[in-house]
């Protein structure tokens, strides 16, 4: 059977991963996953699709909420919710929120590493995104993820495309929240719904990949011949889609472990839509 190999979160969009033993599935995906994000100065926000340096932003667990480390940066402490004393309005592709705003001494921080005047926001609970894909409900909620609150990807996905590729890539390279083993490859496409650990989500629709899967999260350097992502377009293109992942909508509540048995419970006979 399917089980869990890893999980990770995402505290800061687009930045470095915290790879974790357990998490929470809340309704917007996993506890503390994307509910930071770094925004320009017009409040559009900011990705490694345009600032590739954001892979070396790196979160770990600490004392008192999140150290974050950056190349020729101090530590920076972030609380692991931000109070709501400051606002501002950002957008996250379609979508228009009035956020909180970390204060000027935070912002300094990510400003002086990525050289351009941005700002830090959080998601409170009461501050609310739908997610977007037809193939959700109307009361489906997400973070500041890009659309979707859980990504799963079988580690047999990723060795039958490095089979292909002319130098390996890590998983990191596809952001997963969750990473399934005993599976064949691309198994992942035929699920239409998974029971993992206390929690059940339907496996809603395929994750089309962008170019930040070509950037290397350690040296934060674009791949030059645009890989994985040029091996990828020659067998997993459906449409403008280029498809590596599946993306979940949490339908049961509760904790999902490293480890814990993904209990495929309704397979899908038909091709996921794609966004």
């Amino acid at each position: 059977m399917p089980a869990v190999s890893e999980i990770h979160v995402y505290p800061i969009k687009s930045c470095r991963g915290v790879p974790v033993d357990a998490a929470v599935v809340g309704p917007r995906g996993l506890e503390g996953d994307r509910r930071y994000m770094l925004v320009d100065a017009r409040g559009r926000f900011l990705s490694q699709r345009e600032q590739p340096r954001m892979a070396q932003i790196s979160m770990a667990f600490g004392e008192h909420g999140y150290d974050v480390t950056a190349p020729g940066q101090a530590q920076l402490t972030l609380p692991r919710e931000l109070p709501v004393t400051r606002e501002c309005e950002v957008r996250v592709w379609r979508d228009t929120l009035v956020v909180a705003l970390a204060d000027a001494g935070v912002n300094r921080w990510f400003s002086d590493f990525l050289g351009l005047d941005c700002g830090l926001v959080y998601m409170a609970d009461t501050q609310h995104r739908a997610v977007g894909n037809p193939a959700a409900a109307f009361d489906d909620e997400v973070s500041f993820a890009d659309g979707a609150p859980v990504l799963m990807i079988s580690q047999a996905s990723l060795d039958d495309l490095n089979a292909r590729l002319p130098e390996q890539v890590a998983m990191r390279r596809f952001r997963p929240n969750i990473v399934v083993t005993a599976t064949a490859p691309y198994a992942e496409d035929g699920w239409a719904r998974v029971a993992v650990g206390e929690a059940e989500f339907d496996v809603a629709w395929s994750c089309a990949r962008c170019i930040i899967t070509t950037i290397d999260p350690e040296t934060a350097q674009k791949d030059p011949a645009g890989e994985p992502l040029a091996t990828l377009r020659g067998y997993r293109r459906l449409g403008t889609g280029i498809l590596f992942g599946q993306n979940l909508l949490p339908r049961k509540l509760g904790i999902v472990r490293v480890g814990d048995a993904v209990g495929v419970t309704e397979k899908s006979s038909e091709a996921k839509p794609v966004k």
